[in-house]
């Protein structure tokens, strides 16, 4: 495969799957938003929603104040943002077409179909009316995602949308694990407290994995469980672990067919196995902030060794 065509395609998944992420961050902010001023303890959501993304300094250079209309039009609307929803979607797309014949036709039309149906929305919109759009964005990845799944062959085409999907969605959960923890609790609300427990939840649902913590733990959300079942249950499909899994099975596919291992192979096989021997109390005695920017820091690294070792 030339590697063009490698990059289009992985690229295009991860672009596909940042904006679902944008469209949960979102969604969840929305719901923090519904608290009392006075049980929010006065902490900006919105500024958190920014953080979550990573685009706080881009932000500063186009708008004077952080609220929900500034932050919605950035996160979702703004084609000067090249991570708003609609500058995800476009970018998929422009992806898309440009490796059409390496697609199935099922996928590109759902690519398609997005971006035309994402020309009709703008900010001038209710917030009940933009709750919607945020579903419908949920919806159109999974759509496009299970396309995926369902309708390409299992060769190294394939094998590059996930490479891209995995290492996204590891970065997504890094960043509203570590906003949650070291950003957006008030620090006059004590953890474990009736705040604390309402945005662990937030974020569950935010990471559709409210019902799998019930079915897994049993019990009342816990920080600690959340950090354990987002960071090392391999059965989780945003997790750490399992998104390390699905990058190190498809990265030794691509070695084995191309009869050459590298960097991005002994990258991921050693994030694998440092998952694998962590716990989540370790975890937590070092500190979790640290933890999931080290696993920030060591994901962006694997994504430039893929680009240089395939993409380039």
């Amino acid at each position: 495969m030339l590697s063009r065509t490698a990059d289009s395609l992985f690229w295009l998944s991860r672009y596909s799957e940042r904006a679902d992420f944008v469209a949960r961050i979102l969604d969840a902010t929305l719901r923090l938003t519904t608290l009392p001023q006075s049980y929010s303890g006065g902490r900006n959501e919105w500024e958190s929603a920014l953080a979550s993304a990573g685009n706080v300094e881009l932000f500063r250079s186009l708008y004077s104040v952080a609220n929900e209309d500034t932050v919605r039009d950035f996160l979702a609307f703004n084609p000067r943002n090249p991570s708003s929803i609609r500058s995800c979607i476009e970018t998929a797309r422009e992806n898309a077409r440009s490796v059409r014949t390496a697609l199935t036709s099922e996928m590109w039309d759902d690519l398609n179909c997005a971006w035309l149906e994402m020309k009709k929305y703008d900010n001038d919109i209710s917030q009940e009316e933009f709750a919607r759009f945020l579903d419908w964005v949920k919806r159109v990845v999974l759509t496009i995602d299970g396309s995926a799944y369902r309708t390409m062959l299992r060769n190294d085409a394939y094998w590059f949308t996930r490479l891209g999907s995995a290492i996204e969605r590891a970065d997504n959960t890094a960043r509203i694990l570590d906003v949650k923890y070291y950003l957006l609790l008030p620090e006059t609300e004590r953890v474990g407290g009736s705040l604390d427990y309402f945005q662990w939840t937030t974020i569950l649902r935010e990471v559709s994995a409210l019902t799998a913590y019930h079915w897994v733990y049993r019990e009342s959300v816990k920080p600690w469980l959340v950090a354990d079942l987002l960071i090392l249950n391999r059965q989780m499909p945003r997790s750490f672990a399992n998104c390390y899994e699905i990058l190190v099975r498809y990265l030794d596919l691509i070695a084995d067919a191309y009869g050459r291992r590298g960097p991005s192979q002994r990258i991921a096989t050693g994030m694998r196995a440092r998952l694998s021997s962590s716990s989540i109390d370790e975890i937590f005695s070092r500190g979790l902030h640290e933890f999931v920017t080290e696993f920030i820091d060591e994901n962006n690294r694997l994504g430039l060794a893929i680009a240089e070792q395939y993409l380039s």
